[in-house]
C-alpha cells in the first residue's frame, strides 16, 4: 500500500469514505499492536486505536506529509496510550528480567511474565511450553545442563548441587548464571517465528473498526487539537 497511500490521503482530506475505510484497515494491526505493547489490555488497545483514527481524520490538514502516513498514526497511537499509562501511574521495569536472572530467582525469569504461570485450565499451553523447555534444556551443554537441573528444576542449594557435582558453590552459581542465559536465548529464536500472529486485529474485528471510526466521525467528535 505504500505507492497507494499518498493518494489515499488525499482522498481522505476530502473526505472520501473508502480511501478512510483502506487506511483504517491498512493500519489497524500496527496500531493495536504498539498500543496493546503498552497497555497489555485488548479493550484499552482498541479503544486507543480507535481515538487515534479519530484524532488523525480530524485533523488531517496537520498531516504535512513529511513522514509515512501510518508513522504519523502509529505516533498518535503511542502518545495516546502512554498517556493513559502516566494517568494511571503505572511503571514498568523493563530491566525485570535481567534482574531476575542475576539474583537468582529461578526459572520464571527465563520467561516472558504473560507466559508465567500459566492459567490452570490452559492445559495445552502447559504442554507446548513443557517441551519448549525440554528441548531447549537437552540442548544445554552438559556442565550447565546438570546444574541448572539441580538447582532450577530440583530445587537445591548452591551448595548441594556444588556436593552432589563435586565443583565450587561459586561454580555452580556460575554455570547455573550462564544456562539460563542461553536457555533464554534458544527459547527467544524459538518463539520468534510466531511473533508475526501475535495480537491479531483482522477480519470482522478490523471491519468493525473502520465502521466505528466513520461513525464517530460522522457524530463529529473528539475535535480536540492534537496533542
Amino acid at each position: 500500500m505504500a505507492n497507494g497511500e499518498p493518494a489515499l490521503v488525499a482522498q481522505a482530506r476530502q473526505g472520501n469514505e473508502t480511501a478512510i475505510r483502506r487506511l483504517i484497515k491498512a493500519n489497524n494491526q500496527r496500531l493495536f499492536r504498539v498500543a496493546r505493547g503498552v497497555l497489555r489490555d485488548d479493550a484499552d488497545a482498541e479503544d486507543v486505536v480507535q481515538a487515534t483514527y479519530v484524532k488523525a481524520f480530524t485533523h488531517l490538514d496537520t498531516f504535512r506529509g513529511e513522514s509515512r502516513f501510518s508513522t504519523w498514526l502509529t505516533r498518535i497511537a503511542l502518545n495516546d496510550a502512554l498517556g493513559r499509562v502516566r494517568k494511571r501511574r503505572v511503571t514498568t521495569d523493563l530491566t525485570a528480567l535481567d534482574t531476575a536472572a542475576e539474583a537468582d530467582t529461578g526459572l520464571a525469569a527465563l520467561l516472558p511474565i504473560s507466559l508465567v504461570p500459566l492459567p490452570a485450565d490452559s492445559e495445552v499451553d502447559r504442554t507446548e511450553m513443557r517441551k519448549l523447555l525440554e528441548h531447549a534444556i537437552d540442548e544445554l551443554p552438559e556442565a550447565f545442563r546438570l546444574v541448572f537441573i539441580l538447582r532450577d528444576i530440583e530445587g537445591l542449594s548452591a551448595a548441594e548441587a556444588a556436593d552432589q557435582l563435586g565443583i565450587k558453590p561459586e561454580t555452580v552459581k556460575t554455570r547455573l548464571h550462564r544456562a539460563r542465559q542461553l536457555l533464554r536465548a534458544t527459547i527467544e529464536q524459538r518463539l520468534a517465528g510466531s511473533f508475526a500472529d501475535v495480537f491479531p486485529f483482522d477480519g470482522a474485528r478490523c471491519d468493525n473498526m473502520a465502521d466505528r471510526v466513520i461513525a464517530a466521525l460522522a457524530a463529529g467528535i473528539d475535535r480536540a487539537p492534537l496533542a
